[in-house]
Parts: C-alpha cells; sequence; structure tokens
C-alpha cells in the first residue's frame, strides 16, 4: 500500500504523522511511504532523515493525497485537506467530529473511510491512541495555568507553587482520567493544593493509593463542581466521553462569582470544551478573558511539544497503522477495537456516539462494508 504523510497545517501545529523511524517500518513492511516536503521540521526531522528511512519526498500535500491510498496524520483534516480525499482513501488522524459538523459534512462528502485515533480502544477499555496526547496535554495543562496565573499574562499574579510562607495555589482538576492524572501529577509535584472532582469511586480509590495523600478527590455532583471551582485559582478541565461532545460543567454564572484573575484551562476543547464559555484559541493567541476569568482554550496543547508528542504518537499509533497498511479496510474486520475508531465510511457516520451528537443517522460499519 502506498502510505501518505502531509504536512499539518493547523495553526501552531508542528507534530508529524510518522516519524523517520516509523517510516523504517512500513517500508521493511513492503509499502511505500511519501511524506510531503518539510513535514516534520517543525519536530526537528529533517526530509533527509525520511529519505535514509525509505521514504519519498513529495513537493506538496497534493502529490501526497494523489499517490496514496493511507493517509496519515495528527489533527483533524482543514478543508482544503478534506476536500483532496477519495473513495479510495483511508484517513487515519484525530477527528473530533462531535463538536465539528462542518468537518463532519466533508469528510462524507468525500466518500473516504475516516478512522479517528480518539475512538479507537482496547481490550481494558481504554482509549491507547488518545492516551499518550492526554499524557502531554495534561502535564502542559499545568505549565500553561502557571504562566497565564502571572500578572503579565492576566491572571491574578498568583504563583503556583507559592513560597515559604505564602500559600501556593488551589488547582480544581475536573475528570481523573489520563488528562486528569498528569495535570494533578504536575500540579502536586509543583507543590499547588490539588483537588479532582471524579465520578468513578474505583478510580477516586486508584487515585487516593497513587497520589498517597497529596492531592483530595471529591465525587463529581453539581455541589461539589460549583464549591470548588469557585474556591479555585486554577480550573483544568480534563473530562471526556469518546465520541460524544463534552458536558458543560462550568456555566457563565459561575463565573462572575469565582476569583478575579483565577484561570480556566479546558483540554476538553476538542471535543467542543466543558465550560460553557469556551471556545478554541491557538498557541499564538491562547488566552481571553470573561468576567475577570482568564480563559485558555487551545486546541492542540501537545503542538507545543511537537517532538515528545509526535514520538509519543507514533509509538501507539504503529501497530495499527501497520495493520491499515498490509490488510486495508479488512484490518477492522480483524480487529474489534480498531473498529471502533471507524467514523465515516462510503458517505455514512459510523459511530453512534458520534453520530448522536451530531444529529445523524448511525450506519453500522459491518453493514457498510457489505457495499464494498
Amino acid at each position: 500500500m502506498r502510505i501518505g504523510v502531509p504536512k499539518e497545517i493547523k495553526s501552531d501545529e508542528y507534530r508529524v504523522g510518522l516519524t523517520p523511524t516509523a517510516v523504517r517500518e512500513y517500508v521493511t513492511h513492503g509499502h511505500a511511504v511519501s511524506v510531503e516536503a518539510g513535514a516534520g521540521l517543525g519536530a526537528g526531522y529533517e526530509d533527509a532523515a525520511y529519505v535514509r528511512a525509505g521514504a519519498e519526498i513529495a513537493s506538496d500535500a497534493d502529490a501526497v493525497f494523489e499517490t496514496a491510498d493511507l493517509i496519515i496524520k495528527v489533527k483533524e483534516p482543514q478543508k482544503i485537506e478534506w476536500a483532496r480525499l477519495e473513495p479510495r482513501h483511508i484517513l487515519f488522524t484525530y477527528l473530533h467530529l462531535a463538536p465539528d459538523p462542518v468537518q463532519a459534512d466533508g469528510l462524507l462528502a468525500s466518500g473516504a473511510a475516516a478512522i479517528a485515533y480518539e475512538t479507537v480502544t482496547d481490550k481494558a477499555g481504554g482509549l491507547p491512541l488518545l492516551a499518550p496526547m492526554s499524557e502531554v496535554a495534561g502535564r502542559i495543562a499545568v505549565f500553561s495555568a502557571a504562566e497565564t496565573l502571572l500578572k503579565h499574562n492576566g491572571g491574578m499574579g498568583l504563583l503556583l507553587c507559592g513560597v515559604p510562607g505564602v500559600p501556593p495555589a488551589r488547582v480544581c482538576v475536573l475528570g481523573g482520567g489520563v488528562v486528569g492524572a498528569n495535570a494533578a501529577r504536575m500540579a502536586a509535584g509543583l507543590g499547588a493544593e490539588v483537588v479532582v472532582i471524579e465520578r468513578s469511586v474505583p478510580r477516586m480509590r486508584e487515585l487516593d493509593d497513587i497520589f498517597m495523600g497529596r492531592l483530595r478527590t471529591r465525587y463529581s455532583t453539581l455541589d461539589a463542581v460549583e464549591e470548588e471551582v469557585l474556591l479555585a485559582d486554577v480550573v483544568i478541565g480534563a473530562v471526556l466521553t469518546p465520541g460524544a461532545a463534552a458536558p458543560k460543567l462550568v456555566r457563565r454564572e459561575h463565573l462572575k462569582r469565582m476569583k478575579t484573575g483565577s484561570v480556566l484551562v479546558d483540554v476538553s476543547i476538542d471535543q467542543g470544551g466543558c465550560f460553557e464559555t469556551s471556545h478554541p484559541t491557538t498557541h499564538a493567541d491562547p488566552t481571553y478573558t470573561i468576567d475577570g476569568v482568564v480563559h485558555y482554550c487551545v486546541a492542540n496543547m501537545p503542538g507545543a511539544a511537537p517532538r515528545t508528542s509526535s514520538e509519543a504518537l507514533v509509538h501507539a499509533t504503529l501497530p495499527l497503522g501497520l495493520a491499515l497498511a498490509d490488510h486495508g479496510l479488512d484490518a477492522l474486520k480483524l480487529d474489534r477495537h480498531l473498529a471502533r475508531g471507524l467514523n465515516v465510511l462510503h458517505g455514512q457516520i459510523t459511530h453512534p456516539a458520534v453520530a448522536h451528537a451530531l444529529g445523524k443517522p448511525f450506519s453500522d460499519p459491518y453493514a457498510a462494508w457489505t457495499q464494498s
């Protein structure tokens, strides 16, 4: 199969779908890989490294899409990219379709098969292709919050870790999954006072065991969220419903009662955000303020660390990408966990949560395959 790796074109996105090391694996499996010129430069990988790994360097994105059967990316395709897709293509990338009906319509019109990293599952019920970026995003969220708290960045002028005799910041983490646990780890490690709000009692027990009293957990209720948000200096939104839009846990009316200069970091922004007042921002212009509360809602937080993020992502995606390259869409029939990543096929939505979020009919992927 021919594999195509276009350069990411979303604002301030420097990650790349395949590293040279991964390219070598595909080539060893007998596949041809075409990488757009300069695709890896933002993450520190020169074209020459891809050539040494066995890839061809394509002059532009058009050349990549024209020759490739399997397109491997990082971020959701932009308008100019979904216009390049054809029914013969398999797209393997993050999609986050639930809050993005325009992208969904573009993919449906293309006729291509679109497999979303964020809805692929594993035997333990986890999201193995989302996890590495969730780890990065959770850690970056704390660094970003600490910077945003500083006065010149619009915050209240509070040092996250405090100093002797002066208390540290109070950090509320909404959600105790991969993002939340990594955010809590970084915040507690820096000396902040941390509370994690979580609705799974077994998960709260795990967090208590992991952190050995270095943070508090609270069961997620409307009262608990409101109480902790109003007390917090930093709120990190880290909730996820696979394939669906994120629930809105912090409402506009809460903001007027929060501390002036407090910070909201919405890591759930790719799925529509878990704060009612959230809208996507970029690394170039990451924050805005509503009712005295500073919002940090960068939609590609891991893009700030493209070298680390690209390597971590490729480690997770490589086995499944190779399966798609080796078997095409038949790989989904062989692996039900990979099949759960299929969001679009033959102009139909093939993931139930995505279909529900978009208000579109759901097509059973096994039924859709019989049409091919």
